[in-house]
């Protein structure tokens, strides 16, 4: 039996797609049942979806709760765990903590007493460290407690310590620490909301670099590293390394829409946030934007992938293609 936390999320969604494929016993979390009609999307825009997303036994249970969370574990053999908190409000971070930190550490010790066989946890790159000569950011970054960091990235590292601790007690780990992860199904929130917001009109750029990776690559190196012997060890997941105003140009390309011309500054995205966040306070919503997303609007950040692709001999499908699929999906969604 597989156990997959996340099932409902992006990257959750594709891998169950991707194992039900495989023809594998899966038993999947979820919490509310309307996050399963999101699934049921990915599954029916693919051959034979129906009667894949048939195979998936789905279980209620929060990864937070103890009780709950202990029948999930009965006859797994192997943990895909892609829950996660996102967020890069400050006020979210306890909740953050909770779910990125103390879920994990549940995981880790169910998996531990279950004697699971293996654990792929689904990092990010937010949780790598930055490259001390600004040359490349690999697994071998060290990750500096010291630097600015968002809850966020604080909360996936601790994430990791707590998988890194089931290694150390038996259970066989690999973990993957992908780019910004782009994927069909899923464009209310995340990284599918750049598409929506293309769409609709968005003008404004930044002139920040960071990695990018199809989710269909993503579940792939999942599915192949929990299948080989490689063990203990973290690969970084990313296709190509591109500034937001390419990406955005090649999502309003493949949209039919006009590429953003107007170049956000730093100093513009300072005084942003800050407004963002006063009016957050009154209307009790998230801000549009927090310190940490301006931050990252603007920071060149540039990973290799080189590890995983001679680890597993592995090519990454261009972003460009996998934009433009994105984007068919985007324009078909509501047919």
């Amino acid at each position: 039996m597989i156990l997959v936390t996340g099932g409902t999320g992006l990257v959750g969604a594709h891998l169950l797609y991707q194992l039900a494929k495989n023809d594998e016993n899966i038993r999947a979390i979820y919490r509310s049942s309307k996050k399963i009609e999101a699934v049921k999307k990915v599954f029916y825009n693919e051959v034979n979806g129906q009667s894949l997303f048939d195979k998936i036994t789905w279980f209620k249970a929060d990864i937070t709760d103890v009780p709950a969370m202990i029948p999930a574990f009965t006859d797994v053999k192997k943990v895909y765990h892609c829950a996660a908190f996102i967020s890069f409000n400050p006020k979210d971070y306890r909740e953050m903590r909770k779910v990125n930190i103390h879920g994990t550490a549940i995981i880790a010790n169910l998996a531990i007493d279950a004697k699971v066989d293996k654990i792929c946890f689904v990092g990010s790159i937010a949780a790598v460290g930055n490259s001390l000569y600004d040359g490349f950011i690999t697994e071998e970054s060290e990750w500096n407690s010291e630097d600015d960091n968002s809850g966020y990235s604080i909360t996936k590292f601790g994430a990791e310590m707590e998988i890194w601790r089931a290694s150390q007690e038996g259970v066989n780990v690999v973990i993957v620490n992908p780019g910004v992860i782009l994927g069909s199904g899923f464009f209310k929130t995340g990284s599918g909301a750049l598409f929506s917001n293309i769409n609709n009109g968005l003008q404004y750029y930044t002139e920040g670099i960071t990695g990018y990776v199809g989710v269909n690559d993503v579940v792939k190196c999942m599915v192949l590293l929990m299948n080989s012997t490689i063990k203990n060890e973290r690969f970084i997941l990313v296709s190509e390394n591109n500034s937001y105003k390419e990406i955005f140009s090649l999502i309003a390309k493949y949209l039919g829409k006009k590429a953003p011309k107007i170049r956000v500054k730093k100093w513009q995205t300072a005084i942003f946030w800050r407004i963002a966040l006063l009016i957050s306070k009154f209307t009790k919503k998230d801000p549009l934007l927090t310190k940490y997303t301006a931050k990252s609007a603007h920071t060149v950040s540039k990973y290799s992938s080189k590890k995983i692709k001679e680890a597993l001999d592995f090519q990454f499908e261009e972003i460009e293609t996998v934009i433009k699929k994105v984007c068919i999906s985007y324009t078909n969604k509501d047919s």
